[in-house]
């Protein structure tokens, strides 16, 4: 579903834009002596404007390409039309006097399993037994392509392009947290408080259920691709800040420019980040996470990896360089030494394009299967259901 988040902040886009008024025309973008890339009044390059992220290339190498960080044309030209081959098969008229589906849904497009990343995740979206189908979704149709070269895997280090292994300690702490909560936004204080059947308190309830976080770590950082729909971010430059609105949940980062980082006691969901200009790479560090906020990874072959576990200690830098007028090549190193046996890094491509266009998300808003998960948890237990907000009215 592209472009669907503006609304919701609005102000925050109003705000950083004035500030950048106040400073200088928004009109002057065009090349400078400096350098054939749009620059702003002060000499910057210009990361202004929507950009696209979408990509079948999976965030983890898929075995078969061992350790090959890029693979051959040829290869590519089979990926991609197979992919073009899957898209035009979700999208043909069903036939009405086809038998029913198996029970689960099919297993694959040819009754077989799923034989592509975008078929994995249409699979695990419901795409086979009646949840998402294909007009809700904008699926990349094309491997990343970096100095020419197509990319097996958005992770570039290690170099076999896998996540590393979560540690010991990380990994017992995430399967109790698994076991007794459904809330990846709890920390461990709160695990005894929220057994995995606590359907009566929406605030128990995963923050992506809630909507008030992007879904598969697409707000960040670590900021990835959603591989499913709402893949543009938007980004609004100041010589002080720049703002990074991401379309899916209409996350908004602000990034403040050559400041000290909070003091330790201040945390937040999308941590403290901060910028500065090194040559024309904006680097972009951030720290103060909160320790609750799991990531989910979901662009990976044989499904979603997740959720990770992060720590207050975790920490990400982030590079930005606009190489072309519709092109910013970005790259992330996560560390977290609590939980990660090393640290690894991701790259990947944005591309800028003056039409895209963004509209509201409002998955929040009118979030009626909140009411409907505590309506039937209670029912099948027997529970009164009167006095519980109805969000219809």
């Amino acid at each position: 579903m592209r472009g669907r988040s503006i609304s919701t902040t609005r102000l925050a886009v109003a705000a950083v834009a004035a500030l950048w008024l106040a400073f200088g025309s928004l009109a002057a973008q065009g090349p400078s002596s400096k350098g054939a890339i749009p620059r702003t009044p002060d000499g910057r390059p210009d990361f202004q404007g929507i950009y696209d992220v979408s990509t079948m290339t999976p965030v983890e190498r898929a075995p078969e390409f061992g350790d090959r960080l890029v693979i051959t044309d040829k290869e590519a030209v089979v990926l991609e039309e197979y992919e073009q081959q899957r898209k035009a098969r979700s999208e043909a008229a069903s036939d009405p006097n086809r038998s029913a589906p198996p029970v689960g849904g099919e297993k694959g497009y040819l009754g077989t399993a799923p034989k592509s990343l975008n078929e994995q995740l249409f699979a695990g979206g419901g795409g086979t037994v009646g949840g998402y189908n294909n007009f809700w979704l904008a699926m990349g149709e094309r491997l990343l392509t970096i100095d020419g070269k197509k990319r097996t895997s958005i992770v570039v280090d290690p170099p076999d392009g896998k996540v590393p292994a979560m540690k010991p300690a990380a990994k017992q702490r995430n399967a109790a947290l698994l076991a007794r909560t459904v809330s990846p936004d709890a920390n461990e204080a709160s695990v005894a408080a929220a057994p995995a059947s606590a359907f009566d308190d929406p605030e128990l309830r995963p923050l992506a259920e809630r909507c008030l976080l992007g879904f598969g770590s697409t707000s960040g950082p670590p900021t990835l691709p959603n591989y499913f729909y709402n893949n543009l971010k938007q980004i609004v430059q100041t010589p002080t800040h720049i703002l990074i609105q991401v379309e899916m949940v209409h996350d908004a980062r602000i990034i403040r420019m050559n400041q000290p980082h909070l003091p330790s006691n201040i945390r937040k969901w999308l941590g403290d980040s901060i910028g500065r200009w090194e040559g024309d790479t904006l680097v972009v560090e951030t720290t103060n996470f909160t320790g609750k906020a799991g990531m989910l990874i979901s662009g990976i072959p044989g499904g979603v990896r997740g959720p990770r576990p992060s720590t207050v200690n975790m920490r990400t830098t982030e590079r930005f360089t606009r190489v072309a007028e519709d092109r910013i090549d970005y790259e992330m190193t996560i560390e977290d030494p609590e939980v990660q046996t090393d640290k690894w890094t991701i790259s990947y491509p944005l591309f800028r394009d003056p039409e895209y266009r963004f509209y509201e998300y409002a998955c929040h808003e009118d979030n009626t299967a909140v009411r409907n998960f505590i309506v039937t948890s209670r029912y099948e237990r027997g529970l009164p259901i009167s006095g519980l907000p109805n969000p219809e009215g």
